[in-house]
């Protein structure tokens, strides 16, 4: 760390950015350009903002260094830092601007200022946030643990139609299992769906516990549809990593949803890679594809509920834009996150991140 902050650096970077205030641009790619600042300035290891909502939480949304893969984590008062200053928008605290180091505060001071000029105050009730947000969460639960068995009965109802007698009794004895089995499965999903519905939209979690993360993983490949199924390529999902701790069953959704996304932004027949590792007190595993890739500023806009990308104004896929909202909300109810990065060579990678058992 220098011995003082680069005060150039600090001039000409705050000029740059108070031009891009006063052309109109907002959102994060603005902050995270002062994320940037604020290290270099100071000559930190990392830096980061971390943004506060209505409701209390707390989320980094801009990061430099080495606190980049700790983007839209969700973090408490217990966050590592050496140094921060809050950012205001009037008397409400709207965030705050970290750095790994113990620096010059009044730098800090500066920097987070023009961030909170990025806020515009807005009244917000938390409990109908909480509770619309609940009402999304199980729509998009339903209707993913719906879609699974419905897809495959259809499937083997199909084939059973088209190729009764090239199937010979073997194969049909094995289709009507399967749709047997399915059947049942739908039955006993659609009474929970009904029962653990309350009137404000909560649903029940599911109870944590330890698990196997590549072998979830891998189950989970084969109950995605035949065509997305070719494309995932598990390159590294090595045998012996710690356990993960959570909702096992939640995977199956959260792996669909990814590999989803990544099939939708990328070329068909291209290949989705899926692999995990452990890290520290947490296990990852990441779903990269070779598609268009993603913006800066819509790294973390992709996780609202009810937002797609667009392109000419138009969407560019059918939906109701609820899959990485409900990734990030399954994820992290299990104390872990979830964030979308750039992939080197093109495309995108997605990352969840898990708590250890």
């Amino acid at each position: 760390m220098p011995e003082r902050p680069d005060y150039t650096a600090l001039t000409l970077g705050q000029l740059a950015v108070l031009d891009r205030l006063n052309a109109g641009e907002t959102g994060l790619p603005v902050a995270q350009q002062i994320v940037r600042l604020a290290q270099e300035v100071l000559g930190a290891a990392a830096a980061c903002f971390v943004e506060y909502s209505a409701g209390g939480e707390k989320r980094v949304v801009a990061a430099a260094g080495t606190w980049v893969p700790a983007i839209g984590r969700r973090v408490d008062d217990s966050f590592p830092c050496g140094s921060y200053a809050y950012s205001r928008d009037g008397d409400t605290v709207v965030g705050a601007l970290h750095v790994s180091d113990n620096s010059d505060k009044s730098v800090l001071e500066v920097l987070a200022g023009i961030l909170g000029r990025l806020y515009a105050t807005e009244p917000r009730d938390p409990d109908a946030t909480r509770r619309q947000e609940n009402r999304d969460l199980w729509l998009a639960v339903t209707s993913h643990e719906l879609r699974t068995p419905v897809t495959v009965i259809k499937g083997y109802a199909d084939t059973l139609t088209n190729h009764w007698e090239t199937l010979g009794e073997q194969g049909r004895q094995e289709a009507v299992r399967v749709i047997g089995a399915r059947a049942g499965e739908l039955a006993r999903l659609v009474d929970r769906l009904l029962t653990a519905t309350s009137d404000d939209g909560e649903i029940d979690e599911a109870e944590a516990e330890p698990y196997d993360l590549p072998e979830a993983l891998r189950g989970a490949v084969e109950e995605l549809p035949e065509g997305l199924r070719r494309r995932i390529v598990p390159g590294d999902l090595p045998a012996g990593l710690p356990k993960a701790y959570g909702e096992r069953e939640s995977i199956a959704t959260i792996l669909t949803e990814l590999a989803t996304n990544a099939e939708k932004n990328s070329p068909a027949d291209s290949p989705i890679d899926l692999s995990a590792t452990a890290d520290g007190d947490t296990l990852r595993f990441q779903v990269s594809d070779r598609g268009v890739g993603i913006h800066p500023e819509h790294v973390e806009r992709a996780f609202e509920r009810y937002w797609q990308a667009e392109v000419d104004g138009r969407r560019r896929h059918p939906g109701a834009g609820l899959g990485l909202y409900l990734v990030r909300r399954l994820v992290e109810r299990q104390q872990g996150w979830v964030s979308l990065r750039p992939r080197e060579g093109g495309g995108t990678t997605a990352e969840v991140c898990l708590p250890r058992a």
